[in-house]
C-alpha cells in the first residue's frame, strides 16, 4: 500500500488516471469505535488535475495506509500480456474515449482470441463463447453493445456521437469484469486450492 503523506504518491490518479498525479493533503480527522478501540486516522486528498478527492486511512503509529477509496485499477499479471497492455492503455487514456473505448474493445478481442475465439467476426467469437458457456448471455449482450460502441468510433459513424470519459469508463468496466471472469478468478481458484493441498 501507499504512504499517507501530505503528497500522496500513486502512479496515476484513480479518477482521471493522469500519470504522476499532484495528489495534495486537504484534511485529516481521528475515529475509533464505542470501545475506544479500531482507532483509525483518515486523510483527505484532492488530484490538482481533475479534482477528484481521495480518502486514505492509517494507525496512530504508522503512516501506510490501511484503506484507500476509491483504489487506483490494478491490472492483475495473470491476464495475457497483450489484453493486459491494450487493457492498461484503455484505462491510461480515458481522457481520449474514442481511443480508449477502441483499446477496450482490442483488450476484449484479445482475451477471446487466448481463449481459442481466433475465427470469424468479433460478433462470431463472442456468440461462440456464450454457445460453449465460457461467456454468460448477459456478458454476450454486454459484449455486443461494446463492440457496436467501438465499431462507430473506429469507422467514423456520422449518426453516432462522440463518446464521453464516463461512456469510455463503462466499456473499461465491462473489459476489467471479463478478465476477472476470464482470467483472474480461475487464477485464485486455482491458488487456492494448490494451497489448501
Amino acid at each position: 500500500m501507499v504512504a499517507l503523506e501530505k503528497r500522496l504518491n500513486l502512479k496515476r490518479c484513480p479518477h482521471c488516471q493522469i500519470a504522476n498525479p499532484n495528489i495534495i493533503q486537504q484534511n485529516h480527522f481521528e475515529t475509533q469505535d464505542a470501545n475506544g478501540g479500531n482507532q483509525r486516522i483518515w486523510i483527505t486528498y484532492v488530484c490538482q488535475s481533475c479534482g477528484g478527492a481521495l480518502l486514505g486511512s492509517r494507525t496512530k503509529s504508522g503512516n501506510q495506509a490501511q484503506q484507500l477509496f476509491p483504489e487506483p485499477t490494478m491490472i492483475e499479471e495473470c491476464i495475457p500480456e497483450k489484453a493486459r497492455e491494450f487493457l492498461n492503455q484503455a484505462i491510461n487514456s480515458l481522457n481520449a474515449p474514442a481511443g480508449s473505448i477502441m483499446l477496450s474493445a482490442s483488450s476484449i478481442d484479445a482475451m477471446l482470441k487466448d481463449i481459442g475465439y481466433k475465427e470469424g467476426s468479433l460478433f462470431e467469437r463472442i456468440e461462440k463463447a456464450v454457445k460453449d458457456n465460457r461467456l454468460t448471455p448477459g456478458m454476450s449482450e454486454w459484449a455486443h453493445l461494446i463492440r457496436l460502441e467501438a465499431n462507430d468510433q473506429r469507422h467514423a459513424d456520422d449518426k453516432a456521437e462522440l463518446p464521453n470519459e464516463e461512456d469510455a469508463r463503462k466499456i473499461v468496466d465491462f473489459a476489467i469484469a471479463l478478465a476477472q471472469f476470464l482470467y483472474v478468478l480461475p487464477n485464485k481458484v486455482k491458488m487456492g486450492i494448490e494451497e489448501s493441498k
